[in-house]
């Protein structure tokens, strides 16, 4: 439940952005963490920090239009939500997908805000993308759409304004074509522009492999606190894309045995572990149906048709494709099958009731703007780089990453034991990440 004293801006916030459920969800989220700080700073009120909060900075809306294969003229919609920079220029990624619109935006820029200032770096938060659908396209389709997307956008950004990077749809194929539009346009070699770029002009190595390290890491330093380890543990993965695939590989390197990956058809279960190398070869390269995998992987592996990953009994559960996945009755099988930690590898994953039923059972749940902060700790790290002409080894950034991901584990640790909440990674993430935007914006005044 959210405060008293908090309902009145919330209902404002619905008033003032209807239609928009998943900005509506993850609002309340932050809100009801909120209470357990209300009272204590009198200041955020006075200075109507949660309204401001609430409230993007800017909101571009713009018309993509494009020249399929057949010659046939194309218009899509392209989005960014600068969401506030209180600590620094704006940063998130551009999601490709036919679900994207103005209120997913948002949810995922109001998030970002909160998971960019928990990884202590000076960065703000974003998000942007499109309702274009890269699947089924020719490169020479995706290449014309992100030019004409590049063609609006680029007025906005700029590596000390606004800084995109990659998500669903978008990957180095995309960024591409994105940085290639933007360098012809802007006649500037600007190479902390955008990040997630190929390590040949001016990217960052694990920075691919950084949001699925990220959220192994950050469920193995949970279940280090409560005296536990990945050693030997069944591990579920949803998903099949980047995260997916990274954080089925840093939960082996851990000591896990991840059985699942899935997609939109289903998913897979492979008792032996999960092939790496096969998953890798049908979704990065063949850009393939996770059914193959399961024909090609031979015994000990099924295909399941729809149905819900979270029937599989095991120990740690790292939901890693889409929002709102796990829901309700996904989180009660997976207590009932002895679930021990939940970490979240894509933005908000778990709904809200699933996320009641995890805490309640006293399962070790890390929130996605906690746990996924490993993508955009390395987006930051890449601009680092950018900025002083230098590339870091493997090793040296996956350290970075590693240190990073377990100072966000124990600010929310902290935070939650200061505030009565021992435990609690949901209270201690929020407040955590609110604590220090606010502060900033009170520092700027009202602005």
């Amino acid at each position: 439940m959210i405060d008293s004293m908090l309902q009145n801006t919330y209902d404002q916030v619905l008033h003032r952005n209807p239609g928009e459920p998943e900005f509506h969800q993850a609002v309340r989220e932050v809100f009801e963490s909120l209470e357990y700080i209300q009272g204590r700073h009198p200041e955020y009120n006075d200075q109507g920090i949660l309204m401001r909060l609430c409230e993007p900075e800017r909101q571009i809306i713009f018309r993509v239009p494009w020249v399929d294969d057949q010659n046939v003229v194309q218009i899509n919609r392209g989005f960014r939500v600068e969401y506030n920079s209180a600590l620094g220029p704006y940063k998130g990624g551009l999601r490709f997908h036919p679900s994207v619109n103005l209120g997913i935006v948002k949810f995922l820029g109001f998030e970002q805000i909160f998971k960019n200032s928990l990884t202590g770096l000076p960065i703000g938060g974003g998000k942007g993308g499109s309702d274009f659908d890269p699947h089924g396209r020719s490169d020479g389709e995706v290449m014309r759409f992100c030019q004409s997307f590049m063609t609006e956008l680029h007025r906005h950004m700029g590596e000390y304004t606004d800084v995109p990077a990659g998500d669903i749809g978008v990957g180095a194929r995309e960024i591409g074509y994105l940085f290639g539009q933007y360098k012809r346009l802007t006649n500037r070699y600007e190479a902390g522009v955008l990040t997630g770029k190929g390590l040949d002009w001016g990217g960052s190595l694990v920075r691919k492999e950084a949001t699925g390290y990220g959220a192994a890491i950050f469920a193995d330093e949970m279940l280090k606190a409560r005296g536990k380890s990945f050693d030997g543990r069944r591990v579920a993965v949803s998903g099949s894309g980047n995260v997916a695939i990274y954080a089925i590989e840093k939960a082996r390197q851990l000591g896990g045995v991840p059985i699942t990956a899935s997609d939109s058809s289903g998913y897979v279960v492979d008792e032996n572990g999960i092939d790496l190398d096969l998953l890798r070869q049908i979704k990065e390269v063949e850009r393939g149906r996770i059914t193959e995998y399961a024909e090609r992987r031979g015994n000990g592996a099924r295909f399941v048709a729809g149905g819900s990953v979270w029937d599989v009994p095991v120990d740690i559960a790292l939901p890693s494709a889409t929002q709102n996945e796990l829901d309700v009755d996904a989180a009660r099988t997976l207590v009932k099958n002895g679930v021990l930690a939940v970490s979240e590898g894509a933005n908000m994953p778990c709904t809200p009731e699933a996320v009641g039923v995890l805490r309640d059972a006293d399962v070790a749940f890390g929130p996605g703007k906690a746990a996924n902060a490993g993508g955009v700790a390395t987006s930051a790290l890449e601009m680092q780089q950018n900025a002083s002409r230098d590339a870091w080894s493997f090793e040296h950034t996956e350290q970075r990453l590693t240190e990073i991901m377990k100072n966000i584990h124990a600010t929310c640790l902290e935070t939650a034991d200061e505030l009565g909440r021992p435990g609690d990674y949901v209270v201690g993430a929020n407040v955590a990440g609110f604590r220090k935007v606010a502060d900033a914006m009170i520092a700027f005044g009202v602005i």
